[in-house]
């Protein structure tokens, strides 16, 4: 008999497509389909997200007013020379990046003729509990609505330096997941679609997504719509992608021109200190590395190169002007 692990994926699986519909939670929702529009987006070749996210991107976004604007997640629109939407009915919209937000990775964008869409209101995301049903809505998924239910929330550290507080996953698994939007039992928007990750479940590895709470949205909102940016300093950012492996933090790889190559960090160096205090994860890391003041700070770290430690000091930036974000008023 094969062990009772084996049939998890399974049994989330059938919970999704066959309990929670009997539970009445479709007939509960308001209608999540008419606020959801598709997101086509044009980056320039040269730009530097160019060849790691694509130049042509797609997903979804959720309308939030009755102005036109649609939140999304931001690296969909990172760098956007052209943005279109697709409402409802199929009609294309021309539409401008009005807001980002590297820290939550939250995206904004305005349209710039009339949706055909009915806003979504934002719900408390900090209510929901592991086991929460729920729904998933995104243009790209052929049925549109998807049951779901809450299988953790915890932090999440990302390798592109991003540190997200109290990230909510959800099982089964949503291919469609960027920009997709999380509906409550109200019809509220919870969180907004990220990632396709694998969590521990039952001594096992499950496909799951990852989803921004909209709790992390509310505080900065009216920011972002009208300065497109948060006001608060800007973290010292370096400009790599890290991983962790046995216990260490590894460079996995270095931005071009980016503070940490100027600095002679490179791949496959690990960082073992930042300024005299141990790293052994992602969080440890970016938590030690932003404790070092605001953009531009100076960051002593110890490094692993080859089997020669060094000691070595990258002059941080602030991600933004890296980037070269900017608001297409």
């Amino acid at each position: 008999m094969k062990d009772l692990n084996y049939f998890v994926p399974f049994f989330l699986a059938a919970l999704s497509a066959f309990v929670l519909p009997m539970l009445g939670l479709s007939s509960l929702l308001a209608n999540p389909v008419n606020a959801i529009v598709g997101l086509e987006v044009k980056i320039p070749v040269t730009a530097r997200t160019a060849a790691s996210l694509g130049a042509n991107r797609r997903g979804s976004g959720i309308v939030i007013d009755d102005e036109g604007r649609v939140l999304t997640i931001g690296y969909l629109i990172l760098e956007a020379s052209k943005v279109s939407l697709v409402d409802v009915d199929g009609k294309t919209v021309p539409a401008t990046v009005i807001g980002y937000d590297g820290d939550t990775g939250f995206g904004i964008v305005q349209a710039l003729t009339p949706l055909q869409a009915e806003p979504l209101a934002l719900g408390d995301s900090s209510q929901l509990q592991v086991g929460s049903q729920l729904q998933v809505v995104s243009r790209e998924i052929d049925s549109v609505l998807q049951e779901v239910i809450v299988m953790d929330r915890e932090n999440f550290a990302g390798y592109w330096e991003y540190l997200l507080e109290d990230a909510l996953f959800t099982t089964p698994a949503v291919p469609a997941f960027a920009g997709a939007g999380l509906i409550n039992d109200q019809g509220e928007l919870v969180g907004i679609g990220s990632l396709f990750v694998r969590r521990p479940f039952a001594d096992q590895l499950v496909p799951a997504n990852m989803f921004v709470p909209i709790a992390a949205l509310q505080p900065i909102l009216s920011e972002l719509i009208e300065q497109g940016q948060v006001s608060k300093p800007p973290k010292p950012w370096l400009g790599v992608t890290v991983v962790e492996q046995y216990g260490r933090v590894l460079v996995q790889s270095v931005g071009k021109n980016s503070p940490a190559s100027q600095s002679g960090l490179a791949e496959g160096d690990l960082i073992l200190k930042i300024n005299e205090v141990a790293v052994s994860d992602l969080e440890e890391l970016f938590r030690a590395i932003w404790g070092q003041g605001e953009a531009g700070v100076r960051i002593p770290m110890t490094i692993l190169k080859g089997n020669q430690l060094q000691q070595i000091e990258v002059v941080s930036a602030d991600r933004r002007n890296f980037y070269r974000l900017q608001r297409y008023d």
